[in-house]
């Protein structure tokens, strides 16, 4: 399937999905309340079946988050970039961790170095940091008392 049908496809499933031109992959933006419902669509649903998350990550703009998950279908080989803008206060959106498992440890990453709270997720410790580490040191608003390090 080509990116051009990808993109019908999916705009099909949910209309309010704004594509981001240009690139090897296509990227939609979701908005964040939507995201279970159109992730349990990709996973299950003819032709897309998307049952492979191969990356999950978080990009912090200043004024926003930005959530970014890598999806292929290993049956029928086409790739896509699904980003979710988060509120920089409350940034929170749904687990997807029961429909991909590697969402687990990546959400895990990701709740413990930027912030994010993944509703739903079955365990939210850390993984990196000691449980009495205070702030998200992925963020460009941290401060590193020891290395002065400002972005």
């Amino acid at each position: 399937m080509t990116n051009d049908e990808l993109q019908a496809s999916l705009l099909a499933t949910d209309p309010t999905l704004i594509a981001q031109p240009g690139g090897e992959w296509l990227n939609l933006y979701v908005e964040s309340t939507k995201w279970h419902a159109l992730a349990m669509s990709i996973r299950h649903v003819e032709p897309l079946l998307f049952d492979y998350l191969f990356c999950l990550t978080c990009i912090d703009w200043k004024t926003q988050l930005c959530m970014v998950y890598h999806l292929s279908s290993t049956r029928w080989r086409h790739q896509l970039v699904i980003k979710s803008t988060l509120d920089r206060t409350r940034p929170e959106i749904n687990t997807v961790s029961t429909i991909w498992k590697t969402a687990d440890f990546h959400e895990r990453e990701v709740a413990e170095l930027f912030g994010v709270h993944f509703r739903g997720h079955p365990d939210l410790r850390n993984l990196i940091l000691p449980d009495n580490w205070t702030g998200f040191p992925l963020r460009k608003d941290y401060e590193d008392p020891v290395n002065m390090i400002k972005l």
